[in-house]
């Protein structure tokens, strides 16, 4: 009977560990703080950022009269491929957003779009396109670089870029492989500079299902993701450094000896 007590309290400790270890790793673990949300949460929509490549287009029935506004450049193709003189092949023309959220475009000149959202800035080009053009035109806005970067306790760290111009925080996960088991839920870190330089570093705790409904949820462009690794590896990292140092202690302390021992013979 003693025997069985001490194994219970021996096995007691371990399982309340095993649980709150468990605790630490779903995502999303209170679902019920965001399905009684009765308010409906705007849909996300990416803000064009000072340094933003964008890709724009427009479209009418008449190409000649749509023309000036879609230049196109001379992109040299690789020669080395095609076993020939290099050439060129056209394509069109990207506008670069400057510190000042301007672009210049064709015709029209300087435009402000940085703040604006990809509707927001194609529907001021139809309004300035008015002028110019017989009909209304079909406008397109694409950001051809938008990115991000997942950091730290990840399976494939690294940097992506994303299609669609919105991707967010779990999805940026994914595409990384997902967190390592080491990998802190509760204390994922964004990175984030602003439009105007301001850089801030935002603690996300993915434990909590109520990150869905957070500001922070969806990813900007050029935002990083960095998963701070738990005690575990740290621990697990100093015992490798220092089992490393021991051995080669050892094998200092060796090879001292037997060399005494030959010496003294």
């Amino acid at each position: 009977m003693r025997i069985k007590r001490l194994l219970l309290l021996f096995a007691l400790p371990l399982l309340v560990a095993s649980c709150t270890s468990y605790k630490n790793v779903p995502y999303l673990q209170n679902p019920e703080v965001v399905n009684d949300l009765e308010k409906n949460l705007p849909l996300y929509d990416a803000e064009i950022m000072p340094k933003d490549l964008l890709s724009i287009t427009v479209n009418t029935t008449d190409p000649q009269a749509a023309a000036p506004f879609n230049l196109t450049v001379q992109t040299p193709m690789n020669a080395a491929l095609t076993n020939v003189n290099t050439t060129t092949q056209p394509t069109l023309q990207q506008y670069l957003v400057n510190n000042e959220g301007e672009i210049d475009f064709p015709v029209i000149g300087r435009l402000k779009v940085g703040g604006l959202t990809k509707n927001e800035a194609e529907n001021l080009l139809r309004g300035k396109l008015k002028d110019y053009l017989k009909e209304v035109p079909i406008v397109t806005v694409r950001m051809s670089n938008y990115k991000i970067s997942v950091l730290g306790e990840v399976t494939r760290p690294g940097s992506f870029t994303i299609s669609n111009e919105k991707v967010n925080v779990l999805e940026a996960l994914a595409m990384a492989g997902d967190m390592t088991i080491y990998g802190v839920r509760d204390n994922v870190k964004l990175i984030r500079e602003d439009a105007v330089g301001k850089r801030e570093i935002i603690n996300l705790n993915l434990n909590n299902a109520g990150i869905v409904t957070s500001p922070y949820y969806y990813m900007r462009q050029n935002d990083i993701l960095y998963v701070t690794p738990n005690k575990t590896k740290a621990k697990n990292s100093d015992i490798g450094n220092s089992t490393t140092l021991w051995f080669s202690a050892t094998s200092i302390l060796v090879s001292i000896a037997s060399l005494l021992a030959t010496i003294l013979r």
